[in-house]
């Protein structure tokens, strides 16, 4: 009786560590960022045995531990080539990401001039743009319900100011 070959086992392709290194430098620096940001932190007049500061400090240095083992990892040839999602990944969509940074963009520099609901109703409109939607006048109304709803629960129930820029008299 003549048995079939066995079948090639499914082989890992070597990584790249190139872009694993970036990525373990990149968590390494928002680790570091956290750490800086955690101890501008002021301490609280109100005793307590865990301060303010507690939980961005441990998240910081988790996030430096794990980008420094991603770079260990990096160096050893990386882990990004055995992933199913980096074998099998499309090509980038640059019109996407670029739809992303203009959201993001936007509300970084409208929110202060315009307010909230203006500004993320724009980055709502964008966001959607880049995941695929052809229908903006959809999105744009959407995306104003979504923001003055959660205008106004930070504000009415919650008592937070998060901006309502040139809608400051109307809202």
């Amino acid at each position: 009786m003549i048995e079939p070959p066995a079948a090639e086992p499914l082989r890992a392709r070597p990584g790249t560590p190139g872009a694993d290194l970036g990525v373990g430098l990149f968590v390494v620096a928002i680790g570091l960022l956290t750490l800086y940001a955690a101890w501008a932190i002021p301490d609280s007049p109100i005793y307590a045995q865990v301060g303010a500061t507690a939980v961005p400090i441990l998240v910081g240095a988790a996030l430096v531990l794990l980008g420094i083992a991603l770079c260990v990892s990096a160096s050893r040839g990386g882990w990004s080539g055995g992933l199913e999602e980096e074998m099998a990944a499309p090509p980038t969509n640059w019109r996407a990401l670029g739809l992303l940074g203009a959201g993001l963009a936007v509300q970084l520099a409208l929110i202060d001039w315009l307010g909230f609901v203006i500004a993320a109703t724009i980055q709502y409109v964008l966001v959607c743009a880049a995941f695929g939607s052809r229908k903006p006048l959809r999105d744009l109304a959407i995306g104003i319900v979504v923001t003055l709803g959660a205008f106004l629960g930070f504000s009415r129930l919650l008592g937070v100011n998060i901006g309502a820029g040139v809608l400051e008299g109307i809202l």
